[in-house]
Order: structure tokens, then C-alpha cells, then sequence
């Protein structure tokens, strides 16, 4: 099913359940959705679900950011907030892969490339981005690809 049918009919599964909060979040990254299409003009195609990963991911990133402010100014009931709406909308994304499983897809695309030192880094990242897609937090690969470079 496409991801954009499965918000659809969670949406409304959560808003017939009497589930504001969740309802929310599921409006608000509809609307996340329909601004994306109408800016690539693409309202009546729709977009495709790695798009929308992509955008998705983008929405959590968004929140862990806020999370963290929150924390450093103090308001702790701000923070369970943002992490609350992470948690429903993290459930759209593929599952996350482990740091040794990222670790060992950074290993193969160095060797593969044949690359060393600093200077490789945005290449490397780059690539491996494009082989692991969402299902991989962009710092955590940059941090492990530094690593793995002795950068």
C-alpha cells in the first residue's frame, strides 16, 4: 500500500478512535505532503513514497532539532511533546539499521571507491546515502564515514 493511503486510513482511524493528538500529527504531515506536491506541481500525480520518506524523515529531524532546544531552555514538558510526535510519525520511516550494519555499507563503498583521507568524505557520504536511503540517520552515517577515513 502507498504511504500516502496508509496516513489516509490512519488518519482516520485515529480521528474516529477519538485520537486528537495523533490525528494532529498525521494532519499536519498531510499538509507537509500536499505543500511538497504543489511545489513540484505534481497535486494531481502525487508524489512517490521514497519522496515522501524523504520528507518524512525531514519532519523528524525537524522535531529532534526542537526536542533539543527545548531541553537546553529548560521546558521539559516541550520535549515529551516534540518526542511524542517523533515516535508517531518515525512509524512511516523503514526501520533504522544498526551502526555496525551502517559501519559495514561505509566499509564496502571505501573499498569499492577506492578512496582515503578527508578529502573523499562528501563523496563517500554521498554515496552511501544513496545505497541506505532513509533508512539511516544522514549524522550518524557522516560521523561513522569521518571514522572510518581517519578524517
Amino acid at each position: 500500500m502507498a504511504l500516502k493511503a496508509q496516513l489516509d486510513i490512519d488518519l482516520k482511524a485515529a480521528l474516529l478512535g477519538g485520537d486528537r493528538f495523533r490525528g494532529e500529527v498525521l494532519r499536519g504531515l498531510k499538509a507537509v505532503i500536499l505543500n511538497e506536491e504543489v511545489a513540484q506541481n505534481k497535486r494531481d500525480t502525487g508524489l512517490d513514497d521514497a519522496t515522501i520518506e524523504t520528507l518524512i524523515a525531514r519532519e523528524v529531524k525537524k522535531r529532534a532539532d526542537s526536542a533539543s532546544q527545548y531541553e537546553a531552555a529548560g521546558r521539559p514538558e516541550l520535549v515529551l511533546a516534540e518526542q511524542a510526535e517523533s515516535k508517531i510519525i518515525e512509524a512511516y520511516l523503514p526501520e533504522q539499521l544498526s551502526e555496525a550494519d551502517i559501519q559495514t555499507v561505509i566499509n564496502e563503498t571505501v573499498a569499492a571507491m577506492g578512496v582515503s583521507g578527508p578529502q573523499a568524505m562528501g563523496q563517500v557520504i554521498g554515496a552511501v546515502k544513496g545505497k541506505l536511503g532513509n533508512s539511516a540517520d544522514g549524522g550518524t552515517i557522516a560521523r561513522l564515514v569521518k571514522q572510518a577515513l581517519g578524517a
